[in-house]
């Protein structure tokens, strides 16, 4: 899910550091005070779960829990994955300085649908199954998201030279489909019955 650096057209990376530019500035404006702890906490495993790098044939693939992210954090998220994306690039090699706004999208705007989409479901007092099913639906909808923008982007620097590429990318992350899910919907169902309050607070 991290795009490396010189693969991405010169008008992609400049239109996706513009545009993330403009997200995190948002982002920064809608992080107070009562999500900074849990915003920790999310960008920490989010950090770890994205090193963690397991090989799938000529590749590798890793976990995300973007989507659990975005559905609680929302707009945070740009200014959270941001740091987060940078510390990888300037530890680690993964991805880049150049490619930081496109990964960034990529990570940050699936995290974001979940928290337009799924965080209205949590209005109330939601059941343990409606928990579960909106923790999963932020794998799915996480995961898939990055994927489809990952996609997009390959697309649009390449044309068809980068097909196979985008063939495999798909492939490649169905099983992170999975278990993203499912560790997000256990997290989502833990966090609610510990933290009901400041949960509920951040999906108003």
């Amino acid at each position: 899910m991290h795009i490396a650096e010189g693969v991405l057209s010169l008008p992609v990376l400049a239109g996706c550091a513009a545009l993330s530019a403009g997200c995190v500035a948002m982002g920064v404006r809608r992080l107070d005070e009562t999500r900074m702890p849990l915003a920790a906490l999310l960008g920490a495993a989010f950090m770890v779960a994205s090193t963690l790098h397991m090989p799938v044939g000529v590749g590798s693939v890793h976990l995300i829990l973007n989507g659990l992210a975005g559905l609680l954090l929302g707009w945070a998220v740009f200014p959270l994955f941001f740091v987060a994306l940078l510390l990888q690039a300037a530890l680690f090699s993964f991805g880049g300085f150049t490619v930081l706004g496109a990964n960034l999208l990529i990570m940050a705007m699936p995290a974001l649908l979940c928290h337009l989409l799924l965080a209205p479901a949590l209005r109330g007092e939601p059941s343990r199954r409606r928990l579960l099913l909106v923790g999963a639906g932020c794998g799915v909808l996480g995961v898939g998201g990055a994927t489809v923008l990952a996609a997009l982007l390959l697309n649009l620097s390449g044309g068809r030279l980068f097909d196979h590429l985008v063939g495999m990318l798909v492939l490649s992350h169905a099983p992170v489909f999975v278990v993203d899910a499912l560790i997000s919907a256990l997290a989502l169902n833990l966090l609610w019955r510990m933290l009901p309050d400041m949960t509920r607070e951040l999906c108003p």
